[in-house]
């Protein structure tokens, strides 16, 4: 057991000019160093893999870019965030963003899978796609083509008692809608969750 939570977040930023800003965060405080730099690695590559995804093979072109992030858990030894970066680059229609979610799990020292969430076995897709369904069909969300399920390794996000289940733009719907973002409720996945994993830990209450 960990004697920390939740951990100390600061903001670090690369700057490129007034038009290329990318700010992430890094932890600081715990006493387990090695978990400390582990999860800090993992944030810098994700920071970095956002940037090169943008870029691309034409990072001339490339005349704004805002990188971002927000802490969406960071309680009960669960850390949850997610990495976002706006570009735009010269003469195209309008910018692009795309959001990478990291979820680690403190106890585990380790950074979590989707399914690393749920007992062995259960089949969570199936599942977590029936609720996804019903979301979309009470929202009348519209779609670029029939949804049938989700990848086994989704992006997703914890927030507090809540699997946040979500797509890139354009991923299943048009780009006007923005990123589609379905929250569960850990309540409606008690059976299937694994008890002590992180979406587990936030299903207690205490």
């Amino acid at each position: 057991m960990l004697d920390f939570l939740p951990v100390n977040i600061k903001t670090e930023v690369i700057s490129e000019g007034p038009k290329k800003t990318v700010y992430y965060p890094q932890i600081y405080g715990i006493k387990n160093y090695s978990l400390l730099s582990y999860i800090n690695k993992k944030i810098v590559e994700g920071t970095q893999e956002l940037i090169d995804l943008q870029y691309g093979d034409i990072p001339t072109s490339v005349e704004e870019v805002i990188g971002q992030y927000e802490i969406k858990n960071n309680q009960r030894q669960v850390l949850s965030l997610s990495l976002s970066n706006y570009t735009y680059h010269k003469q195209a229609a309008h910018g692009m963003t795309y959001i990478k979610s990291l979820t680690f799990d403190l106890e585990e020292g380790k950074l979590c899978k989707l399914s690393d969430l749920f007992k062995p076995g259960s089949n969570y897709v199936e599942r977590l796609s029936t609720l996804i369904k019903e979301q979309i069909k009470e929202r009348d969300i519209q779609l670029l083509d029939d949804f049938t399920k989700i990848e086994p390794n989704q992006d997703f996000y914890i927030a507090d008692k809540a699997l946040i289940i979500y797509f890139q733009l354009y991923e299943i719907t048009p780009y006007v809608f923005g990123f589609p973002m379905f929250p569960i409720s850990v309540y409606d996945l008690q059976d299937i969750l694994k008890e002590d994993g992180p979406l587990g830990r936030m299903a207690v209450n205490n």
